[in-house]
């Protein structure tokens, strides 16, 4: 799966943007409230009236403090995907469940620097894991790779049944870091800069996913 991230589309074009990557699996928004990250984006809005320009599901990025609050608003907006970082909320639970209530399935995302083991137990609530494999508030980020051992350990867990989960990355994915992502066992990959840079964002889309077929196993399992 590909989730191109307006982050680095035209702000001032977002609809003609969303219908520029028609194939994509998801489209993905980074919300940010430039205190829980050091930068400031879009909000409910934007994404509402990106739902009225798109088919494509929309996967929201929530890098805001007090997401229990602001969360639920987003699903009932009609995104897909509503992603919640684990180091903003004391109750990664109960904002999964009030997500989900709402209507969309419910990520967690943890930065570079947050260990996986401690919420290996909460995903069991989540229909998403998001790895960041930059520090999350900007995008045009150099790819981590460190940060692919999360994506394993999950992988292992979704393989055997312990856990059913989607795994997806967001940071640096372009055609060369794909196929380390792919391989450690990710199902969907945000890329920017590589799909809205591209001449063709639409060809840039099915490009990184043959990239990402070649590399997977789990994929072809």
């Amino acid at each position: 799966m590909i989730a191109p991230s307006i982050l680095s589309a035209d702000f001032a074009r977002l609809g003609e943007e969303a219908r520029a990557v028609r194939g994509a699996d998801w489209l993905h928004v980074d919300v940010m409230d430039a205190h829980f990250v050091p930068n400031l984006t879009l909000g409910l809005p934007v994404v509402q009236s990106l739902l009225q320009a798109t088919d494509i599901p929309i996967d929201c990025h929530l890098m805001i403090e007090n997401p229990g609050r602001w969360a639920p608003g987003y699903a009932e907006a009609g995104a897909y995907n509503v992603t919640i970082h684990a180091e903003a909320t004391d109750d990664p639970i109960a904002v999964a469940r009030d997500i989900r209530a709402a209507g969309a399935h419910a990520g967690l995302s943890i930065k570079p620097g947050t260990p996986i083991e401690p919420y290996l137990e909460v995903l069991r609530e989540f229909d998403t894991l998001l790895v960041m494999s930059v520090e999350p508030g900007f995008g045009g980020q150099s790819f981590m790779p460190e940060v692919l051992s999360k994506a394993r350990t999950v992988r292992k867990l979704v393989d055997t049944g312990h856990l059913t989960l989607l795994v997806e990355i967001d940071g640096g994915i372009n055609a060369d870091t794909i196929h380390a992502a792919a391989e450690a066992g990710v199902d969907c990959f945000v890329a920017g800069s590589a799909v809205y840079g591209a001449s063709d964002p639409a060809l840039a889309v099915a490009s990184l996913r043959a990239s990402a077929a070649e590399s997977s196993a789990h994929l072809h399992a």
